[in-house]
Order: C-alpha cells, then structure tokens, then sequence
C-alpha cells in the first residue's frame, strides 16, 4: 500500500472515529463479562474495521504503544510472537487484531515502517488508531513522556464480550501468544 495514501485516508477516518468515540467513551477499559465497545478504525490496508461486524468468532484485541518516538521493541518482540503462533490462532477460530496509536501526522507510515519486515496472515490486522481516539475512548492513554497507549490486551467472543483482559502499565509484561492460546476457547468459533 501506498502509505502517503493511507496518510489520507487516515486524515479523512478522524472525524467518524471522533463522532464514534462519542459514543462509546467510557474513559474505562473494558472489563471481564461486559461488551466491549463498539469501536471503527481504518486498517493499515485502507479497509474499515468496525468491531461489532467481526462476530465469526474469537477477537483477539492487541493495543501496542504505537510511535512513541521509536519503534517499541518490546511491541515488535510481541507482534512477531503473535504472528510465529499464527496457525495456532486460526485452528482456534480466531482473528488477531492489532492496534497502532498516535497522532494522526505520518501514523500510517509509521505503521508502514513498524511492519514492514513482517507479513500479517489473513486472519490478522493492524489498525491505526489517529489522535489516540480509540485509546481514550477505552481509557488505555498513557499520557506521559514519549509514551502513547498502556500495552494491553483483550479477548471477547462473537457477541462482543470479555472474557479476558490485561493492561499493562509498563513497557513490560505483555501478554505472549501462549498466555493467550490457552486462555482461547477450546472449541474453534465461540
């Protein structure tokens, strides 16, 4: 993809993700056995993403820290944890979506430049998240120094509903592929 053309495209997204972060800000992340909100994002593809049409099974939130200046390693090690446990996810029924925050300035070729040594199977996804407008609205904003969104991690079946959740409030101890396959339903598509 073009990333100066998802630069626009991300440009263009920020007024729906505003209107939709209206709706669903919550200030708070969202807790075991409640629906998580609903939430829109451009992928780092140039598709919508909107968390409500995704009900064929198990949705594997990922909120990495985006561009805090540099490209986490930490979040790099967890993506590519993630993707060489890609076959083991699929047989599970589910879909791994990963979140890529900051501001809207360059955040698709940052993006761009974040997976460009990695190749993100199908039932994979990056999402860019402008402005921080999902991460607000989920109340995972770190807001301090060279930092963008607390590491955090979420599970939900096809009707939307935690079943397991983790933020982290370092750069550190982030959920690894396993911790999440074993916490995965054992009957591929709940």
């Amino acid at each position: 993809m073009n990333f100066s053309k998802a630069s626009f495209i991300v440009r263009g997204m920020l007024p729906l993700c505003i209107v939709l972060s209206a709706a669903v800000a919550s200030g708070a992340p969202p807790v075991v056995g409640e629906k998580a909100p609903d939430f829109a994002l451009m992928s780092t593809k140039g598709a919508n993403f909107r968390l409500s049409e995704r009900s064929k099974g198990t949705v594997v939130l990922v909120v990495l820290r985006g561009y805090p200046g540099y490209q986490c390693p930490n979040c790099n090690r967890q993506v590519q944890d993630f993707i060489q446990n890609a076959p083991a996810f699929a047989e599970a029924g589910a879909s791994v979506i990963f979140v890529y925050p900051g501001p809207p300035d360059r955040l698709a070729a940052k993006a761009g430049e974040f997976l460009s040594e990695k190749k993100l199977p199908d039932h994979f996804e990056m999402l860019l998240d402008p402005a921080y407008v999902f991460t607000k609205a989920y109340g995972l904003r770190w807001d301090a120094v060279k930092e963008t969104a607390y590491p955090s991690t979420f599970l939900m079946d096809r009707q939307g509903v935690v079943f397991f959740s983790k933020v982290v409030k370092s750069h550190g101890g982030r959920t690894t592929a396993a911790e999440i396959l074993n916490a995965l339903p054992k009957t591929p598509g709940n």
